[in-house]
């Protein structure tokens, strides 16, 4: 990504550390000092490699959607149909961010910042947006999901529901059982997504009404 260097792995590792300090101060109230205290990495040794705090944040949350990204395609490159895929791929999604609050919660404090960061969205159509706007197509040719009108609003607003699960999540504080705290969000969020809210009776008067 731009302004930062390739991090060798033992620091990458080490900048963790500024995710728990940037979820509690917000990037505006932490300085290079307090990251380079977190982390145990000299502030000289950042300014090497990333090119100031921005950077900083820009490497963790491009870090987490690395992991969101290796998961989801994971969840999707089985032989199940779309709609199971598609459920998988939720429970990754939301696997991930559960097993690291501070990444989240960093998110959270600077959300609007991180949404203007171009590499940023380019990671996150790759990540998420792509493979569910295949599963859309491929749902379609077995059976397991109906025609949408765009698929890609529909990936945008599936991930909408996913993210904001996840960070609510997080913000609460670090879970006891992430992992049965992730399959009890996707379980909810797959059922708004795939099933809806509404009852069979009131979707066929409203395909009536359509009609």
């Amino acid at each position: 990504m731009r302004g930062m260097r390739k991090l060798p792995a033992k620091l990458a590792s080490q900048l963790y550390g500024a995710a728990e300090l940037i979820a509690e101060r917000g990037l505006d109230g932490t300085k290079i000092e307090d990251i380079a205290e977190a982390t145990g990495i000299p502030k000289a040794t950042i300014y090497y490699h990333l090119d100031g705090k921005n950077a900083v944040l820009e490497f963790l949350l491009g870090d987490l959607l690395d992991m969101i990204a290796g998961a989801v395609g994971v969840a999707v490159a089985s032989e199940e149909n779309a709609r199971t895929r598609l459920e998988a791929a939720v429970l990754a999604q939301l696997g991930v961010m559960l097993e690291h609050p501070s990444l989240c919660r960093a998110l959270v404090g600077d959300l609007g910042r991180a949404t203007r960061l171009p590499e940023l969205a380019a990671a996150l159509r790759t990540a998420f947006y792509e493979p569910i706007e295949q599963l859309l197509a491929e749902g379609v040719s077995d059976g397991s999901l109906r025609q949408v009108a765009d698929p890609g609003a529909v990936a945008l607003s599936v991930f909408g529901a996913i993210t904001v699960a996840g960070l609510s999540a997080a913000v609460e504080g670090p879970s006891a059982d992430p992992s049965a705290d992730a399959s009890r969000f996707s379980a909810a969020v797959s059922e708004l997504v795939l099933d809806g809210l509404a009852t069979p009776a009131s979707r066929v008067q409203r395909r009536g009404e359509a009609l």
